[in-house]
């Protein structure tokens, strides 16, 4: 086998990053007068996971080269991977590309909400679903005034 497929998902988790890098870029100037500007924090988790991606890649090309493929080792990985967690990367990265793609149209409020939202349903369950949306308002509305008591930005929301 050429590629094994842990190295496929470190291409593709490594290309889904340039992609949201490149539209967090689109979103505008992260420093405008001097000051702090909301498309500052996904211009910042982009270049990170860009990052961290390419550090991922680069360790498992370097552990394909240095060990055989063998179908005992296949059949560790398939154990490791199986069950809940197995594609929650791949859906976190996706929460994250939807939630710049989401900001401009519905404003920080309602995108924020349904990123937090996403993101601690992929790491948890589907019960208590108005718990996880109380809650997810409550962080979003504490982001919310972090960035405006703080960094005096004023952030985007339908309302104004």
């Amino acid at each position: 086998m050429l590629l094994n497929k842990n190295v496929v998902f470190h291409f593709l988790l490594f290309f889904l990053s340039v992609g949201y890098f490149v539209i967090a870029i689109n979103l505008g100037a992260p420093f405008i007068n001097n000051g702090l500007q909301p498309s500052s924090f996904p211009l910042l988790v982009g270049l990170f996971a860009m990052m961290f991606s390419s550090i991922l890649l680069y360790r498992e090309v370097k552990l394909m080269k240095s060990k055989a493929s063998s179908l005992e080792d296949d059949a560790q990985t398939d154990n490791a991977l199986s069950g809940k967690g197995r594609f929650a990367p791949l859906a976190v990265m996706l929460s994250i590309f939807l939630y710049i793609l989401l900001f401009s149209p519905l404003g920080y409020f309602f995108s924020s909400i349904l990123f937090v939202l996403s993101i601690i349903i992929i790491f948890s369950s589907l019960e208590k679903v108005l718990q996880k949306i109380v809650i997810s308002t409550i962080i979003v509305s504490f982001g919310y005034l972090v960035f405006e008591q703080m960094f005096g930005v004023r952030l985007p929301t339908l309302w104004g």
